[in-house]
């Protein structure tokens, strides 16, 4: 993923990738006021590994995980009993493909499914702690790339459509998952975001990166809409360790995740839904051209949740790539 860029050029680039992420805030401002609760956008950012370095493809496997099992108010730690729902627990398995026709264009798609675990209260009596354990395809991406702003491919942008194909109407006789629990979303939702990533020494060894995303629902379903959120990471990594033939890349990230309200009449709940998080998160590269191992942790230092919800103590993140 790694390419040496002309240290030279860095106040041209660094005013060009500015200007490209304050068009995307004013773009994306007006709607940053409402979101859905599982969170899994943090999960598209940070990849490093993901972003293009030359015309040709990637296949790609990558495997999320989430344990939403603590109440959290506010920014603490919250009473159990004040949130009815006790854990939401998912595994993410997204199968992805980018292809870049050259060095300025490029698609990519990406089927997730997901395997998800929710305990409540309600059943018959509304009042028994129940649990239900289901799978099912995800909502699918579609993405363009374009990465001609510079020769060398380090700043790009993605646009595209994330489409309704996930289940959102999984459910028990007594209506006890949510909308916003469920695995699909049931709407259409503009997707735009930016990356960036520039040497910070003149040897190339230390490299920084930087990416921001949107995610604007457009159309609903069912009279229920999850709210948009901007999820971004800034990192750097360090190039030139290796072990016999793998190429080792220690990575350092700060990643975050900004989510409003839900809203409209079928199981939004505004007062128990939004929420802004910050993360650290190490993570390693390994490059065994042309198949590359990411991995990281993202680890909750700063929290603020509305109402009562569901938080995770850690997230993982693991991608295998192949490129061709």
């Amino acid at each position: 993923m790694k390419n040496t860029i002309n240290v030279k050029s860095m106040p041209a680039r660094s005013r060009a990738f500015t200007s490209l992420i304050a068009l995307l805030a004013i773009i994306a401002a007006p709607a940053l006021c409402e979101a859905c609760a599982c969170g899994c956008g943090v999960f598209e950012v940070g990849t490093s590994s993901m972003f293009p370095t030359g015309a040709g493809g990637t296949a790609y496997f990558q495997y999320d995980f989430q344990d939403q099992n603590v109440n959290w108010s506010g920014n603490s730690l919250g009473p159990a009993a004040n949130n009815p729902d006790k854990e939401l627990r998912t595994s993410f398995f997204d199968f992805g493909l980018q292809y870049m026709f050259n060095r300025n264009w490029g698609v990519q798609a990406e089927v997730p499914m997901a395997d998800r675990y929710f305990k409540t209260t309600g059943g018959a009596s509304g009042s028994d702690i129940v649990s239900f354990d289901w799978a099912t395809i995800g909502d699918v991406r579609l993405e363009g790339i374009y990465t001609g702003f510079f020769p060398d491919q380090s700043a790009g942008i993605t646009f595209g459509v994330k489409l309704p194909t996930g289940n959102f109407t999984q459910d028990d006789a007594f209506g006890d998952i949510d909308r916003d629990s469920e695995i699909g979303t049931g709407s259409t939702d503009i997707l735009i975001g930016g990356f960036y990533r520039n040497n910070l020494t003149r040897d190339g060894r230390w490299n920084g990166f930087a990416q921001l995303n949107f995610d604007l629902p457009v159309l609903i379903q069912d009279q229920y809409r999850p709210g948009d959120e901007v999820d971004g990471a800034l990192g750097i990594y360090f190039d030139g360790l290796s072990l016999g033939r793998a190429g080792i890349t220690p990575i350092a990230q700060i990643i975050g995740s900004a989510r409003g309200e839900d809203s409209g009449t079928n199981s939004a709940d505004p007062v128990a839904s939004g929420y802004e998080r910050v993360f650290l998160s190490p993570g390693i590269e390994i490059n065994l051209h042309p198949v590359m191992l990411y991995a990281d942790v993202e680890l909750p230092v700063y929290q603020r949740f509305t109402g009562n919800q569901l938080a995770a103590a850690y997230l993982v993140k693991m991608v295998v790539s192949y490129k061709f």
